[in-house]
């Protein structure tokens, strides 16, 4: 399942915004790309699942609407290019701090907890001997 689709990117930024970022044919056709934005959706979406994949169960089994915003925003960031407005950054930089605390815990994506941190099979683990100093065994050199 998408976290988001074409007509979200047209709800948020409009179809003019789209066209403009999208429409890259030698005689305009005043139409926006789909499969450009489709593209950059799903390369956002990739992007975020990196974030996701320490702390939820991957693929989602519902797109809570805060990672249609996130998606949707890192999307049109990477459809911007080289022509970057301080808008679009900062939208940018907002959702990548968002994700950053959501892999770390600090924040939830609105989803249930069932999607927990991923269990590592075969993880090390270390078993130490028995203490040889303690307060019985050092008691005859306290002084």
């Amino acid at each position: 399942m998408s976290y988001a689709v074409v007509q979200d990117m047209v709800d948020r930024f409009g179809a003019a915004e789209l066209i403009q970022l999208t429409d890259r044919s030698e005689v305009p056709t005043g139409t926006y790309d789909s499969d450009l934005i489709e593209q950059a959706l799903s390369d956002a979406e990739a992007e975020i699942n990196a974030y996701l994949a320490s702390r939820y169960a991957l693929p989602l089994a519902e797109v809570p609407e805060t990672l249609v915003r996130l998606t949707c925003n890192i999307a049109r960031y990477q459809l911007y290019g080289s022509s970057l407005t301080e808008e679009v950054t900062k939208r940018y930089n907002d959702a990548i701090a968002f994700l950053k605390n959501v892999s770390r815990g600090d924040a939830v994506i609105g989803v249930g907890t069932t999607g927990t941190a991923p269990t590592v099979e075969n993880a090390p683990e270390h078993f130490g001997p028995d203490r040889v100093f303690s307060s019985d065994t050092l008691k005859d050199y306290s002084g």
